[in-house]
């Protein structure tokens, strides 16, 4: 176990490093400067800032000086807003952003559990054709088109709920819906299909025999053997909810790291690209280790190291 989490957190820093390495040399691969003639800036006064960012630097001290202040976690002062260092938009955005991610997260996993149970035990019958008529709808409709359909009808036709800003829970609730509706989705089918196969085996039929009641069943028994597909593929969605908050922060005003990032891009602002492409990746890389982790603990048969194959 101990050989195992060494290797695994070598090969995270690595590619921690490999991303951290891909995006300087792309970003700066693009042509232009993040003070350009729009920013009104004379040549003087864009030397000395350039100088002051380290960006008149050949493009490998550039690169060496980056990855010293990131060994101290120092992702540097925002261009843009010199006020503030991206230290600073980091505590105050991802708080936002992790919080509407991680509720999306436990309510799609959770509803796709449950539609994906009642599907499988309703096989062939109209639970389980409505159930997978709304999942390819919500795999086929993406979550931005999802957010500006529920604006038009819950919000501005039937005026129930708030359309903008992140000030209480009458406000998550459209935004979470939007990026809810995918993931839930795959969940479901991924739940009903791995149920379906895990009711046919024979530990099922046994226990059965024996008398138990259908939720032991369901639960206790098969419920743990389906959730592997679901677990493997938790750490894509996590990913998948994590970054198209962007787009839903944009789209509903949520003052969360969306904002920042969006705005980084179009300015060209390189340490916020960086610190939030950064922050993110180690983020979601942990994220993966942990369903690594997850699979040993859902299933015993699962070894996270080759003791037994010795």
């Amino acid at each position: 176990m101990g050989t195992y989490l060494v290797k695994r957190l070598i090969a995270m820093v690595i590619t921690l490093w490999l991303i951290v390495t891909l995006t300087f040399f792309l970003m700066h691969a693009i042509p232009g400067s993040p003070f350009n003639e729009e920013r009104n800036t004379s040549e003087m006064v864009q030397k000395n800032l350039e100088a002051h960012y380290h960006l008149d630097e050949p493009l490998l001290i550039q690169y060496a000086l980056y990855l010293k202040s990131l060994v101290t976690l120092d992702f540097g002062p925002s261009i843009t807003q010199p006020s503030q260092t991206v230290n600073d938009m980091l505590g105050r955005g991802f708080p936002i952003s992790f919080e509407l991610g991680m509720i999306t997260l436990v309510i799609a996993v959770l509803s796709g559990i449950i539609l994906g149970i009642l599907a499988a035990l309703r096989h062939n019958r109209m639970i389980d054709y409505m159930a997978m008529t709304f999942a390819v709808l919500g795999i086929s409709i993406p979550n931005f088109v999802m957010a500006t359909m529920l604006i038009q009808q819950v919000a501005v036709n039937w005026e129930i709920l708030p359309v903008a800003t992140w000030t209480s829970w009458k406000h998550m609730i459209l935004p979470t819906l939007a990026l809810a509706t995918g993931p839930m989705a795959i969940i479901a089918r991924l739940t009903r299909s791995s149920m379906l196969e895990v009711l046919t085996q024979d530990y099922i039929r046994t226990a059965r025999a024996k008398g138990l009641s259908p939720f032991k069943i369901v639960v206790k028994h098969a419920l743990r053997n389906a959730l592997l597909p679901v677990v493997t593929v938790l750490g894509t969605l996590a990913a998948g909810i994590l970054t198209g908050t962007f787009v839903i922060e944009q789209i509903f005003a949520i003052p969360g790291m969306g904002k920042y990032f969006v705005e980084s891009i179009n300015q060209r602002d390189y340490p916020v690209i960086m610190g939030t492409t950064v922050f993110y990746s180690a983020f979601l890389i942990a994220m993966l280790f942990l369903v690594d982790l997850a699979y040993g603990f859902l299933d015993p048969r699962i070894k996270l190291h080759k003791k037994e194959a010795k």
